[in-house]
């Protein structure tokens, strides 16, 4: 407490002069008029502001029925190559659906959207304090009038201006609309994924009912792919969307629609698809590259043309590469892509329109000696090279023996003539000294994101492996970056801190060449003679145990390209393998899709001198069948001279399109025919039969 014997820190008033220090002083005129001016500058410039707003705001159309948007995809040339209207169907009328349906919805989505008038300040408020525990934005505050709202607009922008035109409209729906209109029209135009627009088509393109029909875990999984349609799509990710409708079920419990003892009795849910019916111009191109498509193109009204990676030529030679191969019963996929990741030619099977399956980027089957391309750039990083030595002999880890293609061993031989030849023994004796791990790490750097079973025999690619994940590696190779990223739309530039941030690198320049130097081996010394070129070409053969997948992968010029041959039910292709008719429709497609006459492209250092050609241990006197033709080519090799004669098979041609008698004992792991039975430049295949000449790209 003060003393009054210190002075007070204002003079007391002094009736006389008329002045009261305890009031505060009046503002001056001139100070008023500022204030004034400023005052009616800020309601001008806001009036002016609503009634932008006002006018550009799309108040009409948003209550007009939302329109889904359709998209052209062009080729590289500007051709249209598949047109996509979205797949929609009548409108719900929440009045008529189980109230467990939209209770889903609005669980997850806006509980509180009967008593809001259209903006949630709450809910803003919740989604705010949410988000900044997180450290990022996991939980938005959109209210379903507000997301209806955005549906209105032409483009999909995230602007200021944008998000207060959001707000009008949203009041203007209330104003206008009732609570059920509102929640009627948002689930009858919100994307659910797979190109699926409104409650009622997606009920139908999932569970294949109605939405009156739907169950409780259906309208929980319906609800929950809301947030994210294109990338929880139940019919490419099954667990996310799962995942997320556990996460509706439970939303549903807090908000007192389900007891928890009714949510833990709801079955799994599983999907339940019809027959797909009227696709539009669909190719197996077309399906791979939709989805990022939808996702590249903007929202809302009208159309969009994307352009894409596919060569009009190049898939042209493709299908006729394929047509003419006579694959017999089996199916077969073409990839070829620039070593940039750009794909330019796709074919995932024989027929699309009687199996729209595609075989090149679904199908996950075992690439064989394929995947020996790992196995030998982990030797070469753990200091080994071309010339370094590996034994080829019989070899036991455990109770499992890998053997050799006819069981034949050579003994101490190179790496480039074991990689060439596609030893088995040679490659698990490489991938047990160095370590399987490193194996699957030089897998993963180059881009391959399959499961791979840490097993002696992942060496022999016993992993299911998709087509586009081994192009897609060998394409590391050619372009000397990885990993590299397969796409179908022009890449997007990347700002700087993505590409501070990116995986990509490169290979040193000794372990490149000698990569090129064991790739150059296969096709010029080894099983891929069948697919050599006039250029230097690179590649490597693959079949799979049984012989019940065959694949040759290997580029030339600027171009990697991938050819796989099986049967979508896995029985054995006969004496079909990665050196046979796979290397043929590589080389009868590659030999007109490169510029052959441009020479080499990458150089390859010469083979040691000391090095004997792997030509030399070839049989002197062999019979090769002429495809199906039921005629035998004999090759009788002398000191001075080479006789060739042709004969009548000894066995009549196998009609299921084999080569060779099918009863013939079949080796346990491939590496292509024995030597001698492919030459260097193999002849041409046979004219394909009748039923093989359908088009493998023709859509409806």
């Amino acid at each position: 407490m003060l003393s009054n014997d210190y002075p007070s820190a204002l003079p007391a008033a002094d009736p006389l002069d008329g002045r009261n220090y305890d009031e505060e002083a009046p503002l001056r005129p001139e100070h008023r008029r500022l204030y004034k001016r400023i005052a009616i500058g800020l309601l001008i410039l806001l009036a002016a502001l609503f009634v932008y707003l006002l006018v550009t705001a799309p108040l009409s159309k948003s209550l007009q029925p939302i329109a889904a948007p359709s998209i052209t995809l062009l080729s590289a040339e500007g051709k249209p190559i598949a047109r996509r209207g979205a797949v929609t169907g009548a409108p719900v009328d929440v009045r008529e659906l189980p109230d467990h349906v939209p209770a889903a919805f609005l669980a997850i989505e806006d509980r509180r959207f009967y008593d809001h008038t259209g903006v949630d300040p709450w809910g803003i408020m919740r989604a705010a304090v949410v988000n900044l525990k997180e450290g990022g934005v996991v939980e938005g505050g959109s209210t379903i009038t507000q997301q209806l709202a955005k549906l209105s607009f032409l483009s999909s922008d995230r602007t200021y201006a944008r998000k207060l035109q959001e707000f009008l409209l949203a009041f203007w729906l209330e104003g206008w609309l009732s609570k059920d209109e509102i929640l009627s029209r948002y689930l009858s135009s919100v994307y659910f994924g797979d190109n699926v627009y409104g409650l009622r088509a997606a009920a139908n393109h999932y569970f294949s009912r109605k939405p009156e029909d739907l169950t409780v875990g259906q309208a929980a999984m319906l609800a929950g792919l809301v947030k994210a349609p294109s990338r929880l799509a139940p019919t490419r990710n099954i667990k996310g969307a799962r995942e997320r409708g556990e996460l509706v079920v439970q939303a549903m419990v807090d908000a007192g629609v389900l007891t928890g003892e009714e949510a833990e009795k709801l079955p799994t849910v599983r999907l339940k698809r019809g027959p797909v019916k009227d696709l539009p111009s669909g190719t197996y191109f077309a399906d791979w590259v939709f989805p990022e498509a939808r996702a590249y193109a903007a929202e809302g009204y009208g159309g969009d043309t994307i352009v894409t990676t596919l060569e009009d030529d190049l898939q042209r030679l493709a299908v006729d590469a394929v047509r003419r191969a006579g694959v017999g019963g089996a199916q077969v996929a073409l990839v070829a892509m620039r070593p940039d990741g750009r794909v330019v030619a796709m074919i995932g099977g024989k027929n699309y329109k009687i199996s729209p399956f595609n075989r090149a980027t679904q199908a996950k089957r075992q690439p064989g000696s394929a995947f020996k391309l790992f196995v030998y750039l982990a030797a070469l990083r753990a200091g080994m090279s071309p010339a370094s030595m590996v034994e080829d002999t019989p070899l036991k880890i455990g109770t499992w023996s890998p053997d050799n293609y006819e069981s034949k061993y050579r003994g101490l031989i190179t790496l480039r003539e074991a990689f060439a030849v596609s030893s088995n023994v040679a490659a698990v004796r490489l991938s047990e000294r160095v370590g399987r791990n490193n194996v699957i790490d030089a897998a993963r750097d180059l881009g391959i994101t399959s499961e791979l079973d840490n097993q002696p025999s992942l060496a022999l690619g016993t992993s299911g492996v998709s087509l586009i994940e081994m192009v897609s590696a060998y394409a590391a190779v050619a372009g000397n970056s990885y990993p590299v990223r397969p796409r179908g739309l022009p890449e997007v530039d990347e700002s700087w801190y993505d590409r501070m941030l990116s995986r990509r690198r490169s290979f040193d320049p000794e372990t490149r060449q000698m990569m090129l130097e064991l790739l150059w081996a296969v096709t010029r010394e080894g099983t891929g003679r069948g697919a050599a070129l006039p250029i230097d070409t690179f590649g490597k053969t693959g079949t799979s145990q049984d012989s019940r997948d065959a694949l040759f992968i290997g580029f030339a010029g600027d171009l990697v390209t991938g050819v796989w041959i099986g049967n979508d039910d896995n029985r054995p292709l006969g004496r079909t393998t990665g050196g046979s008719l796979p290397a043929q429709i590589w080389r009868n497609f590659m030999s007109r899709a490169v510029d052959t006459r441009a020479g080499a492209r990458i150089s390859v250092p010469p083979p040691p001198e000391d090095l004997t050609p792997i030509i030399d241990a070839l049989p002197r006197d062999v019979q090769v069948p002429i495809g199906d033709t039921g005629y035998d080519v004999g090759i009788a090799i002398g000191p001075d001279e080479v006789t060739i004669s042709t004969q009548p098979s000894a066995e009549a041609p196998d009609p299921t399109g084999s080569v060779g008698p099918a009863d013939e004992p079949l080796p346990e792991d491939d590496e292509g025919p024995a030597p001698g039975q492919i030459p260097t430049i193999a002849p041409p295949p046979p004219p394909a039969p009748e039923d093989e000449g359908e088009d493998p790209e023709a859509g409806e």
